[in-house]
């Protein structure tokens, strides 16, 4: 696996790296002329590989996102933006085939996995554009994503100090289903509280445990198809750590509707 997540400032940057069994001449056009591009692209794009030249993207959800072009050389390096994120496709010449780096830039870090399932399915899908064969790329499942999600070190918690001088860690994870389904899970992981402070189902539960930690479960807007996780707790690192990961493998290992 070439994936790869790096910090740039205040951006991450996913990098991928494919070999193709094709010439560069023909995987350029599948990367640059929007008739290719929306066989494998996660949304359909309008854009000619003109450095300074607009972009749309329509994903069918809502109104299109705009881009631009931010550097063409024909048949070697295109990239262009979305939304405020960064797409740059470079192609060498590999043998008798063609090797891609491929860097997707953007804020998001917790949302990292998403983006790097989702394009290793995109990858799938654009190499079987390239065989001519029917496109058979599925949607990411659970356990990829979440495969990536300890790849990159992103179940990992930050620690800091609390107002009253003691230690609080904070999680931030991106799950693989939606709030509603997490938060019964979540319910009976904090078990038995001593005081409730806010309860907003199924997006805030906020307490006090009988040992005396403050505990604060938030779930809002994520990537994909899931919500976004923010625990912040004062205790023990490892013990949080725990809960989260359980919570990950209940919703990754949860049934799925038929």
């Amino acid at each position: 696996m070439t994936e790869s997540l790096h910090t740039d400032g205040d951006r991450t940057v996913l990098r991928m790296e494919r070999r193709f069994r094709h010439p560069r001449s023909r995987v350029w056009a599948a990367i640059s002329e929007p008739g290719h591009l929306g066989q494998w692209f996660p949304a359909q794009v309008e854009l000619s590989p003109v450095a300074g030249s607009d972009v749309s993207f329509d994903t069918g959800d809502g109104p299109s996102v705009d881009g631009r072009v931010i550097e063409a050389e024909p048949g070697r390096v295109l990239a262009f933006t979305w939304g405020d994120d960064h797409l740059r496709f470079e192609l060498h010449d590999d043998g008798d085939g063609c090797r891609l780096d491929f860097a997707h830039t953007f804020a998001d870090r917790y949302g990292a996995a998403s983006f790097a399932s989702g394009w290793v399915q995109c990858l799938v899908a654009l190499d079987e554009v390239l065989d001519g064969v029917p496109v058979t790329a599925a949607s990411p499942s659970a356990e990829q994503h979440d495969a990536y999600v300890e790849r990159f070190g992103l179940d990992t918690g930050v620690a800091s100090t609390g107002d009253d001088g003691g230690p609080r860690v904070r999680f931030e994870r991106q799950l693989t289903a939606p709030a509603e389904a997490a938060w019964p899970v979540i319910e009976r992981l904090a078990g038995t509280p001593a005081d409730v402070r806010e309860r907003d189902e199924p997006k805030v539960l906020a307490y006090t445990t009988a040992g005396g930690d403050d505990v604060r479960w938030e779930l809002g807007e994520g990537t994909g198809h899931g919500a976004r996780l923010v625990l912040t707790a004062s205790g023990d690192d490892d013990a949080w750590a725990g809960r989260v990961a359980e919570l990950a493998r209940e919703l990754r290992d949860r049934p799925q509707p038929s």
